[in-house]
């Protein structure tokens, strides 16, 4: 299988993962300012976009995958559950990852023992049946909860749906392996084991992914920082695009 890439500027290599359910278009004016500074990469992952789907949907294979189709050296930046992709690919490959951004990531989507920073596992099972009946629906749905919350929520909303199927429509069965690794997946205790440097940006107002999880990863990833976008919500960089370039760019500056 190969993956849909989009690649355009110059510069030092850069990947973006969309979020479930998105595709590469989602990055729109993010990724217009990025490739002033960067050699981007925009991922359709698999079975959304133009990427056709795979089998079996794990994080591991989407690593794998990913490891396979990109540049040898890079900045990873995720969004949502791209995070967690870039999460488990900086484990799994961590000679190729350079740095994280982390754009409302979090290790757990769902609440569980010991675990706050999450949505109730029933409204992900709600979204699961959703699929079955109608995905078109239910994938609407899935954007208003992203806007919630927002300063600016019917400009992030309205952003976010003209997106949504901008690349066509994406793979059911993808959609439903992906819903499933979003309610099973926890990945804190493997965090310690991250090396790399990672940004983490997170919306003040996120009620799909709230500011806590973030937070957490700030505190447990060895070499992290934290910067809270004020106003916003679970879509951040649709909301401020010109604010997540600026902080992407003056930290893969850093030395």
């Amino acid at each position: 299988m190969t993956l849909h890439v989009e690649a355009s500027g110059s510069g030092p290599d850069l990947v973006l993962l969309h979020g479930w359910g998105m595709n590469a278009a989602v990055w729109g004016e993010l990724a217009t300012e990025l490739a002033q500074h960067f050699r981007l990469h925009c991922v359709d992952l698999p079975g959304h976009g133009a990427s056709p789907a795979c089998a079996p949907c794990t994080l591991d294979e989407l690593a794998d995958r990913l490891a396979a189709g990109l540049p040898r050296r890079m900045v990873v930046c995720g969004w949502s559950f791209g995070g967690q992709v870039a999460l488990n690919w900086a484990l799994r490959k961590p000679d190729q990852i350079e740095r994280l951004v982390l754009l409302a990531a979090t290790p757990r989507f769902v609440r569980g023992a010991g675990w706050n920073c999450g949505v109730d596992a029933a409204v992900l099972d709600d979204f699961a049946r959703g699929l079955a009946r109608d995905f078109s629906a239910t994938l609407q749905r899935f954007t208003a909860l992203q806007a919630q919350g927002d300063a600016d929520a019917r400009g992030v909303l309205r952003r976010l749906r003209e997106q949504l199927l901008a690349r066509g429509a994406p793979d059911v069965a993808a959609l439903d392996a992906g819903l499933r690794l979003l309610r099973e997946t926890d990945m804190r205790d493997r965090l310690e084991r991250i090396t790399q440097r990672a940004l983490i940006l997170h919306g003040e107002r996120d009620t799909l992914v709230p500011l806590a999880a973030g937070e957490y990863l700030q505190r447990v990833l060895p070499h992290a920082v934290l910067d809270v976008f004020a106003g916003t919500a679970h879509a951040l960089f649709i909301a401020q695009p010109q604010r997540t370039a600026r902080r992407i760019l003056e930290f893969c500056s850093e030395p």
